[in-house]
């Protein structure tokens, strides 16, 4: 009896094997230095992050929710404002927004793609007009690590005199128009989550702005507000720094992430030659570059999903749904303003989505003889379903 493979849906143990003893010198120095909290590994992470994605100021934080949140609150977002986002994303995007007691306008997405449908937010913007509501800005979520159709959206925003901000939570390290991720709109959030392509070992976020002024509050609001010293506050604010030990920890990640973001290229486009033919695999479009945060496909209609991941399961072989229950279909967000729609509620594409989505192992250690046994026995299990 052939002995079941145990594959890491994604693989943290083999990159610590790569770098463990940097990581290890890493957090040695910040024991030795002792300065938990605001050390100097957070002002050079913020520098070598800025360097990589291009944008004037990187501000190390707490996390990608916080980051998100962050900007929303220098923002000046105010309770009862409109904010329109994606349905077909994690629930941090909506989240932040409802902290602050505005409302979330959910929008669908592109079936190929699965980030925002310019054409469904510009329906939903004018509906939401037509409605009398206050509208603020746009947080668009480049999902599963592919950047969002950035030129069609912002033209959109500015003819109708919104903001936008960037969720790359997931697209850190992607690149858009040959240009990396991090200056789109008036900020970008990512995360450091350890699952992410760029991941701490806990949680850490960042956020990203050209804007001067904008720094400056997001670096107050992150201290409690600070002025001139924490004891001098001058605007509400949060506890939102990013600790030095994570920083750290992302300053040897950061020397490998674009050697494995070329690795995670070459398994997605393995994934793509091995199993077009038999379901619909992502799509890139011309001058995007995904960092494959995950490899989503969508099965064929009327496959019995579960069936299919108890099969894989079996066989060793782990799968994730992202995500079965969309942001407008949840019981917290019933409540929330959503325009644009049909009269009973539906996101079509969303809702077509959540049904038939299936994302597999994805990670840049994943071998070729790894990755031809998940291809068999997706292309078997799917036979056998069908």
């Amino acid at each position: 009896m052939t002995d079941i493979p145990n594959i890491p849906f994604v693989d943290l143990a083999s990159q610590q094997n790569r770098i463990r003893a940097d990581i290890d010198k890493a957090m040695a120095r910040v024991l030795d230095h002792g300065r938990y909290v605001m050390g100097p590994e957070v002002a050079e992470l913020e520098a070598e992050l800025s360097k990589f994605c291009g944008a004037k100021h990187s501000i190390g934080c707490s996390s990608g929710t916080d980051a998100l949140a962050m900007v929303l609150m220098a923002k000046n977002l105010r309770a009862g404002q409109v904010i329109f986002c994606p349905s077909f994303t994690f629930v941090a995007t909506a989240e932040v927004v409802a902290w602050l007691g505005a409302k979330v306008c959910f929008v669908d997405v592109e079936p190929d793609t699965f980030n925002m449908d310019p054409k469904a937010l510009k329906a939903a913007i004018e509906t939401a007009k037509a409605n009398g509501e206050d509208l603020a800005g746009i947080i668009v979520v480049d999902l599963f690590g592919l950047p969002a159709d950035y030129v069609s959206i912002l033209k959109i925003a500015e003819e109708n005199d919104l903001w936008l901000m960037s969720d790359a939570a997931q697209s850190f390290g992607a690149r858009y128009h040959n240009a990396p991720i991090g200056t789109n709109g008036i900020a970008t959030a990512t995360s450091f989550f350890p699952a992410k392509p760029l991941g701490a070992y806990g949680d850490g976020g960042a956020m990203f702005t050209d804007d001067d002024e904008l720094a400056e509050d997001l670096r107050s609001i992150l201290f409690h507000g600070k002025g001139t010293s924490q004891y001098d506050n001058v605007r509400i604010g949060m506890t939102g720094r990013l600790d030095t030990m994570q920083a750290a920890v992302l300053l040897e990640k950061l020397k490998i992430f674009d050697s494995e973001i070329v690795e995670r290229q070459k398994v997605a486009d393995r994934y793509t030659s091995g199993l077009s033919d038999i379901v619909t695999c992502p799509h890139v479009p011309e001058g995007c570059q995904s960092v494959w945060a995950q490899y989503t496909t969508r099965l064929p209609q009327g496959l019995d999903r579960d069936a299919l991941q108890a099969q894989l399961k079996d066989k060793g072989i782990p799968t994730a749904v992202y995500y079965a229950k969309p942001l407008h279909r949840q019981d917290a967000y019933k409540h929330n303003l959503i325009a644009g729609q049909t009269s009973d509620g539906v996101l079509p594409v969303t809702d077509a989505l959540s049904l038939d989505v299936l994302s597999l192992p994805m990670h840049p250690y994943l071998s070729d003889d790894t990755q031809d046994y998940i291809i068999e026995h997706i292309r078997g299990a799917i036979s056998d379903l069908s």
